[in-house]
Parts: C-alpha cells; sequence; structure tokens
C-alpha cells in the first residue's frame, strides 16, 4: 500500500480545504475505499476522515426527507421513518453486503462506491480503461459474466454495484453537495455518468466537493414497493441482476404511477422513464408488467458470458411488479 497522510478535520470547512491537496481523497466508513487502496486500485496520497463531521441526522420535511452523508446503512434502514414512509430503500439497504458492513458504510460513501469489476480490483491486469485511461477494456474480451447488458460501450462493460442507489434513483432522490463556493443539487440519475469514451469519470461530482446528504420527495400515501436482488449467494453478494419498483395503485387496481430502476445490469441504476409512463392508466397485471420489462431490455447489449441475463432480467422486474402491486398483508 502506498504511503498516505491522514487528517480528521472538525468541520465541513476544514474538509473542503484538505481536500483540495492533490491526491486527497475523502475516508468516510472505509468499506470500499481501503479494500481498494490494498489492491492497488486506489492510491491516494492523503485521506481526509470526514466520518466525525455532523452529517448524520434523518430529518422529515415537509416535502419529502434529508438523509446526511455520514449516516451509517443500517441505521437508516432501521430508521422508523425510513421503514415505514420509505420501505424500498430499507428494503435495498438490508439486502447490502452484511451486518457488520452495513453499520461501517455511509450513505454519502454507498453512492461513490467503485465497479466490483475483476478487471478493475486486479492492478496485475493493465487493461482497464477505469484505473489507467486509455489502456483498454479487458472484460469485454475476457470472462464477463456479472458485467453490463445496458449502456456500455466500447470502453468499459462495469456494473455499479449499489444497491441502495437502484432504491434512491426509483424514488427520484436528489445528492445534494457542498463546494467552497455553496451548495448544489442533483438529480441520482443526472449524478452518475455512463461511461462513454471516458470510463473514469463516473459521476457528476466536481474536484473539491463533498456529499453532504440526499434528499428523497415525497410519496403517495400508500404508494407499494418492493426490492428483488438476485445473486448468487442469500447474503454479501453483489447483484447479478435487482430492481426498485415503487406502484401507486387506484382502488381499481389501475396503475396511477409506478417506479422502476434495475441494478447490476448498467453502470449505473437503470431507469426507463417511457416504461413506467407506458404503465400508467394500465390495469396491474402480469401482461402489463412484461411489456415494461421489453421495453426496458430493448436495448441490451450481450456478452459471452452474460446473455443470461437478459432473460433474468425480464422475469426479475415483472416479479418485482407484481410483489410490488400485491395487497398489503395484514
Amino acid at each position: 500500500m502506498r504511503p498516505f497522510t491522514y487528517a480528521r478535520p472538525a468541520d465541513i470547512a476544514g474538509a473542503l480545504e484538505g481536500i483540495s491537496q492533490p491526491g486527497a481523497k475523502f475516508l468516510g466508513g472505509g468499506t470500499n475505499l481501503i479494500d481498494l487502496m490494498k489492491t492497488g486500485a486506489e492510491r491516494p496520497a492523503h485521506l481526509i476522515d470526514i466520518s466525525r463531521l455532523p452529517l448524520s441526522s434523518i430529518e422529515e420535511k415537509a416535502d419529502g426527507v434529508r438523509i446526511g452523508a455520514m449516516a451509517r446503512n443500517s441505521d437508516v434502514a432501521s430508521h422508523t421513518l425510513i421503514r415505514q414512509r420509505y420501505s424500498l430503500l430499507s428494503q435495498a439497504l438490508l439486502s447490502g453486503a452484511s451486518p457488520q458492513v452495513r453499520n461501517m458504510a455511509t450513505i454519502g460513501g454507498n453512492l461513490l462506491q467503485r465497479t466490483r469489476c475483476y478487471y478493475f480490483y486486479d492492478s496485475t491486469y493493465a487493461e482497464c480503461n477505469k484505473r489507467v485511461p486509455g489502456s483498454g477494456c479487458a472484460a469485454i474480451h475476457g470472462y464477463n459474466r456479472i458485467h453490463a447488458i445496458l449502456g456500455t460501450s466500447d470502453h468499459c462493460i462495469a456494473t455499479h454495484p449499489s444497491d441502495m442507489a437502484v432504491a434512491l434513483s426509483a424514488l427520484d432522490a436528489r445528492i445534494v453537495v457542498r463546494n467552497p463556493k455553496g451548495e448544489r443539487s442533483i438529480p441520482i440519475d443526472s449524478f452518475y455518468h455512463l461511461p462513454g469514451a471516458t470510463p473514469e469519470v463516473e459521476n457528476d461530482l466536481k474536484p473539491g466537493e463533498l456529499i453532504t446528504a440526499v434528499d428523497v420527495p415525497a410519496l403517495a400515501d400508500g404508494a407499494r414497493a418492493h426490492y428483488l436482488k438476485i445473486r448468487d449467494r442469500n447474503s454479501f453478494a453483489f447483484a447479478l441482476v435487482s430492481v426498485a419498483a415503487q406502484v401507486d395503485l387506484a382502488p381499481d387496481n389501475h396503475i396511477r404511477t409506478a417506479r422502476l430502476a434495475l441494478g447490476g445490469v448498467a453502470p449505473k441504476p437503470w431507469r426507463n422513464v417511457a416504461a413506467e409512463q407506458m404503465l400508467r392508466g394500465r390495469e396491474a397485471s402480469e401482461a402489463a408488467f412484461h411489456e415494461a420489462a421489453e421495453m426496458f431490455l430493448k436495448d441490451a447489449r450481450q456478452f459471452q458470458n452474460n446473455g443470461f441475463k437478459v432473460e433474468l432480467a425480464r422475469r426479475a422486474i415483472v416479479r418485482a411488479l407484481a410483489a410490488a402491486s400485491a395487497p398489503a398483508e395484514t
């Protein structure tokens, strides 16, 4: 591991000053960054420990809820407001990693997880455009079972690993960031970038910016949610395919609104607004759910080892929508 310096600022101003150093990285829970430092995929010269900044509150507001970036995943998942009003987020958080990791991992750090691509983590492979821009993508012609089928480019086919981000995408969350000039709020679907020709640019954070909170808008009363995660084992495994489904049904079983996001299949949480709009006004039926699934997967691009994800994602979408639309248990 490369030698580095360490600092723990007392406030946000100090954190922003510290991150201005060349080669500096923020350290929250460290559940991803430390792993990457051990493998050499990340080589920061300075660590700025922000884990004790006062950014861990969960505040209900008239227009939704604000979750501090330093809130621990386990605390958010078990919070009464989140469980009762934003159960999709709670479900997604509880499906991620293990209890020990969730006790350390932070909301801001979860958003900034790096891909779990084999070739990105293994620095003995020279070809990885995320680690070394312009070097190539070993996954395209290598073993690519876990890789993306949507949103890929000829430069990268890695997936985004976060479960939480998939739920937040379906919930139309916004990412609040701070810089020396002030604060800005970014829609989560704009926050993440597709790889294109620059896969090393993964998000909309500018140099010197800090995520301070996530804003989730209020939901319609009675909206139902289901997070479905399909993985190789039932714990501590990343999604092969996941679906976050939020459905608001009228009394006659017709869909007022539906929000869907896929995980495990793209370099970012994957939305298809046209499919969501198609479901509006339709009866909550298997036929409508299959039609939405087809719209989601129409541009899927298969590689040598991951073609199974296309049909798996179709079935997962139908299953998640059916679960979200089912009558609540009494």
